[in-house]
């Protein structure tokens, strides 16, 4: 009698019971939080990563979703605990529960993986290669849809992300954040595969595990090679006006103001203020446009500023490129970028009519919907040219390809995190700029209204660093490159081939299983 694909599976070795599933997926969400900032224990992340793999392995498909579902919310509830500190618990478990449909849709696919691909490809090369290669694909393919769907995605907690202290992170220069999120899951299902093998004798197992993670630890970085510099001053004004946190109308433009003004006169070729730094509009209010104009005016240098702006009926989060242009002595609003993809239940109300009903004192806090923005993502400053990310656009890899398909040779992430207090929300987020900075091969200025603000240079180093929650500034020179990366070059078609190859090797894995049968009962027929 053929096995149904919602039946234990008879053909993997060390297939865990269902409570020990059960708890090898609490307890791997756990360690895999671990393994991301603030903790960064990276080798946890990994850890964790080869327990959750485990706890589907050779399971029903119902169990597996139960598992997967049990685990995701174990990691994403932990991780994002950040979200309750404005909004309190329902966003919190909104956005996790979330998550945990895709975590356990997608723990299914890792366990039809194990599951066709031992069958398929029984031999040794396919239960150590071609198998675990369909598992890293299907934990690829979770990260790569629901990175981008619903309303946008939440590109966050992807597996390569706990990797930005790691020696495994000049890899992501190489294939980019999905194609690095494969590769380790690639890795740990082998030497999980490795280690269950039959066939193989300990100390052989033992040496072909040391080979694959020397092989990845040693994997070179992409050579950079710089093409000058541009001379930076980030602003920190310790301004704890978030988009929910209560505070008077011009206190951020106030904070930045008072720490840049002794400055005055410090040879710099930009000054680069967070998001919504200038809480006053200096396009439609002229004594917000003064005190712009005078830091502009009394440092020679363009200011980068962000601010909430509005064209007829529309609202924008956006940086400005604002310049007192010497010449003829007029402030001049160079270029500005509008925020391409404003986050859903905090900048606007997807579906607001369907929403607001369900939750109307929360979603009160959310009063106006930012437009989203039409405008390129790079600015030309000093003689480099700038990719822009506000906040979030830095896990947005269509945001990250853009500005690179425009030539940006730096990348400035200005943000705002007052509201997630001292959690580490932009710990986790200055550790996925530090990846964005390996992946592109670009500086990457990151400066928050309150921190974690810092630079970081092409190779993933950190260059200079402010303290949370105290005011101060970075002044300092940051290194410029035009160089292309592979992960840059090859953009999505990496994720988009490993998707195409984990669903094509599951559905082979199917048909042939169908094809087993139906030999099966035609032989049995014929008897």
């Amino acid at each position: 009698m053929t096995p149904s694909p919602l039946e234990p599976r008879s053909d993997l070795r060390f297939v865990p019971s269902v409570p020990v599933a059960l708890g090898m997926a609490i307890l791997a969400g756990w360690i895999m939080d671990f393994g991301f900032p603030d903790r960064d224990i990276w080798p946890l992340a990994l850890l964790g990563l080869l327990l959750m793999l485990w706890s589907v392995r050779g399971l029903s498909l119902r169990t597996s979703l139960l598992v997967g579902a049990v685990g995701g919310f174990t990691f994403f509830g932990i991780l994002i605990w950040w979200l309750t500190v404005y909004l309190g618990l329902i966003p919190w478990i909104a956005l996790t529960l979330l998550q945990v449909l895709f975590f356990a849709l997608g723990m299914g696919l890792v366990g039809l993986a194990w599951h066709y691909g031992s069958r398929q490809w029984p031999g040794l090369a396919g239960r150590l290669f071609i198998t675990p290669a369909l598992v890293g694909g299907a934990w690829m393919t979770r990260e790569a849809v629901s990175s981008v769907f619903p309303f946008g995605g939440f590109a966050w907690a992807r597996i390569s992300q706990s990797q930005s202290e790691s020696t495994l992170a000049p890899l992501v220069a190489w294939v980019g954040t999905s194609g690095m999120s494969f590769v380790l899951a690639f890795f740990v299902a082998f030497i999980l595969a490795l280690i269950t093998e039959r066939r193989i004798a300990w100390d052989a197992k033992a040496a072909l595990a040391w080979a694959a993670a020397v092989a990845l630890a040693i994997w070179p970085a992409w050579p950079v090679t710089e093409s000058g510099t541009i001379r930076v001053l980030a602003v920190q004004g310790n301004a704890e006006a978030g988009l929910f946190a209560d505070y008077d109308w011009g206190d951020n433009l106030a904070d930045h103001y008072r720490v840049t003004k002794p400055l005055y006169g410090q040879d710099v070729d930009v000054v680069i203020w967070p998001e919504n730094a200038s809480d006053v509009d200096p396009l439609r209010y002229p004594d917000a446009a003064a005190v712009v104009s005078e830091v502009s005016r009394e440092m020679g240098a363009p200011l980068v500023v962000g601010t909430i702006t509005r064209d007829g009926d529309e609202t924008f989060n956006s940086m400005l490129l604002w310049e007192f242009d010497e010449a003829s002595g007029l402030d001049i609003v160079r270029d500005q970028y509008d925020k391409i993809h404003p986050v859903p239940f905090a900048e606007y109300l997807p579906w607001r009519d369907f929403f607001y009903p369900l939750a109307p004192s929360l979603f009160d806090m959310v009063p106006r919907d930012y437009s989203f923005g039409q405008r390129d993502t790079v600015f030309d400053v000093s003689g480099a040219t700038a990719g822009i990310a506000i906040c979030f656009d830095i896990v947005d890899d269509n945001i990250v390809w853009a500005m690179m398909d425009s030539g940006a040779d730096v990348i400035f992430a200005p943000t705002n995190n007052a509201d997630f207090g001292r959690t580490d929300q932009s710990i986790q987020q200055l550790s996925i700029a530090r990846m964005r900075a390996i992946e592109t091969g670009r500086s990457v200025v990151n400066i928050s209204t309150v921190g974690t603000s810092a630079v970081i240079d092409p190779w993933g180093r950190e260059l200079d660093r402010l303290p949370t929650y105290e005011e101060g500034y970075m002044m300092l020179d940051v290194p410029l490159a035009t160089h292309t990366t592979p992960a840059t070059l090859i953009g999505r078609n990496l994720e988009l081939g490993v998707v195409g190859f984990t669903l094509a090797g599951i559905i082979i894995g199917m048909l042939g299983e169908r094809s087993r049968s139906l030999l099966r009962r035609a032989q049995g027929s014929g008897s």
